[in-house]
């Protein structure tokens, strides 16, 4: 998983920003979140008291903090310089116009966004390597204001935790929604004392994603779809409550694994699979690669594709995220998503071309 880093300069707020407690939460007026679960905004005059529940035990906090105008006890001001360790949140900063914020990311090879690039080349960004073992030596000469970086269960996060500047938990992937998750960009604008621009862009994407789901509801049921493929001995597949599973019931496809409970993925054998979805109307896959894949890649790969409805009809769509900014859109324009999986279900519906996906051209296998 990649994720966003930005690093505070002040000790007191690195036991602020980076303590797992059992607290009340944000004091304050509290926002009205639509979508999340995870995430408590509170203002109180000039400031924004900010809570994440912890989303591994029940009832405990994950982070609370203070955002404010200007430095103060326990007071995190805007951020002006920060380092990103996932493309995602860099994709974000600049749909915010706050790219420029930006001055270290790690990862960068997986970052499909041309400005990024162009900058890390002239030196304007610094690479910091790896983001599972980050250049902790580079990040502290940038200076940098916050490191925001997407936490995991029982995570230790090394010498980034003794640099003395807070990390700030971006949980945002483990919300079980969309929305949800897309949500969390008006804490990210807050973040960077930029409320209303972010307020702004989630009201275009949660409209968007209205009017598309609206749209979907008058359209017949569609087409159901398989996704991903089998890796080793193993094939992940999205859990019902999972974000792409509340997706596929929003775009009206009868996805094969809806009735399952799990918000993650869901580790199956090929026989599971087969079973559960061999006769899905239509496979669709990301993978990593300067070409597309063949039927004879496919079965290169793995003979028993040759199994599903799907393959055999010739319904299969790839998309290349090496060559598409798939990782980069859809965390927070889950309407790209949706309108992705409309047309996937629905071949008839008058919503132009896919965005991310190409169908595999017919040929002997």
């Amino acid at each position: 998983m990649r994720s966003i880093i930005s690093i505070l300069t002040c000790a007191l707020l690195l036991c602020a920003c980076g303590s797992r407690t059992t607290g009340s939460g944000p004091q304050g007026d509290t926002l009205v979140l639509g979508h999340s679960d995870l995430l408590t905004l509170a203002e109180r005059g000039a400031e924004t008291s900010v809570s994440v529940s912890d989303p591994w035990h029940q009832g405990q906090t994950l982070q609370h903090l203070t955002l404010g105008p200007t430095d103060g006890r326990g007071v995190l001001r805007p951020l002006r310089r920060v380092v990103v360790f996932t493309t995602a949140h860099c994709q974000l900063l600049e749909y915010l116009g706050l790219a420029d914020r930006i001055v270290g990311v790690c990862d960068v090879q997986y970052m499909h966004i041309p400005d990024i690039q162009r900058r890390v080349k002239a030196g304007r960004i610094a690479n910091c390597g790896d983001a599972m073992n980050p250049d902790v030596e580079k990040i502290v000469s940038l200076r940098p204001d916050a490191i925001i970086l997407s936490p995991f269960e029982g995570a230790s996060y090394g010498r980034l935790e003794k640099l003395g500047v807070p990390l700030i938990f971006a949980a945002d992937y483990m919300e079980t929604s969309a929305l949800g998750r897309a949500e969390w960009m008006r804490y990210y604008g807050r973040l960077f004392g930029q409320a209303r621009r972010a307020d702004s862009l989630f009201h275009v994407v949660d409209s968007s994603y209205n009017a598309l789901r609206a749209y979907a509801a008058r359209l017949p049921k569609g087409r159901s779809v398989l996704t991903e493929r089998i890796t080793g001995a193993v094939w992940y597949v999205p859990g019902g409550k999972s974000s792409l599973g509340t997706i596929f019931a929003d775009a009206r496809s009868p996805y094969p694994f809806a009735a399952d409970g799990h918000s993650g993925s869901l580790p199956l054998s090929f026989e599971q699979v087969l079973d559960k979805a061999g006769q899905a109307d239509v496979w669709a896959f990301l993978y990593n690669g300067q070409r597309m894949m063949t039927r004879a890649d496919l079965l290169r790969e793995f003979h028993g594709y040759k199994a599903l409805k799907a393959f055999r009809r010739g319904d299969i769509y790839e998309c290349n995220a090496s060559a598409t900014p798939y990782f980069e859109e859809v965390s927070f324009r889950p309407d790209y998503l949706l309108r992705e999986m409309i047309i996937l279900a629905h071949p008839q519906a008058k919503l132009g071309q896919l965005r991310y996906y190409k169908k595999l051209p017919q040929s002997p296998s």
